[in-house]
């Protein structure tokens, strides 16, 4: 399994056409004033679909290591699906990795682990890595019930084929996610060694998929929750929107 911590960044429905080349630039000058986090980190962004081509070219410029990826793509890869993005749309514009069944997705927008599971299909079969998201509500843990929710939507989302080399997993209990409440460490570290348990189940090299946390990830927790066992990095929302907090995550990789 590889040693580097993947960081994340979620832009979510967030920028400006300036503002994200703004904040891409930060975070390329940032990353090159300290190569050693080269050695720690691999960088994706997710901005809109209609900023990936600006954050790619700003990419391109600077020769920087950071990568970029979509939040969601369409089930299907061509036809007339109006509003859709299909995932060779994605590769085509540069991006190397999509999220997909993050809980705002599942929740605003009605989408089981079987939708998942597809997108995730094309996704794979587009030559993109996949960033499959799962986690609890605040109700199901309440009632004991958080690592059945995970385990049936990991059974549901992961699509036929999948290695660790094209898919990634981030655990997001959906009560932390932009309420500024983090899981504890106790928490986090038994849902992730559960999580690698299923996956070594499942799959032949399920050691070696990245598991990533998300939820309020921020530079004053970064440290213990990237300190955890099985937790291999990190998917954060609001704290990517600034390059310092980013970076500050990242640089809590020791």
């Amino acid at each position: 399994m590889t040693t580097k911590k993947l960081i994340a960044g979620n832009w979510k429905m967030h920028g400006t056409l300036v503002s994200v080349r703004q904040l891409a630039e930060a975070v390329i000058d940032g990353v090159e004033k300290d190569s050693s986090l080269l050695d720690r980190c691999d960088f994706l962004v997710c901005p809109t679909f209609i900023h990936i081509p600006a954050v790619r070219a700003v990419i391109d410029h600077n020769r920087g290591a950071l990568r970029v990826g979509g939040q969601d793509c369409s089930t299907h890869d061509t036809g007339a699906f109006t509003g859709d993005i299909a995932a060779p749309m994605l590769k085509d514009v540069g991006c190397s990795a999509v999220i997909l069944g993050h809980s705002e997705r599942r929740q605003h927008h009605g989408e089981s682990d079987q939708i998942v599971a597809a997108k995730a299909g094309q996704a794979h079969q587009a030559g993109l890595m996949t960033i499959i998201c799962v986690g609890e509500t605040e109700g199901q843990r309440t009632a004991g019930q958080e690592k059945y929710i995970v385990k049936q939507q990991l059974d549901g989302s992961i699509p036929a084929g999948a290695m660790a080399a094209n898919m990634v997993i981030a655990y997001e209990p959906v009560w932390a996610i932009g309420t500024g409440k983090t899981a504890t460490p106790a928490d986090v570290a038994a849902m992730h060694a559960f999580i690698r348990q299923i996956l070594v189940e499942k799959m032949a090299d399920g050691a070696g998929v990245r598991i990533l946390y998300g939820g309020s990830v921020k530079p004053e927790n970064a440290a213990e929750l990237l300190a955890i066992p099985d937790v291999d990095g990190a998917l954060i929302g609001g704290a990517s929107l600034k390059a310092d907090q980013y970076l500050a995550i990242a640089k809590a990789v020791q």
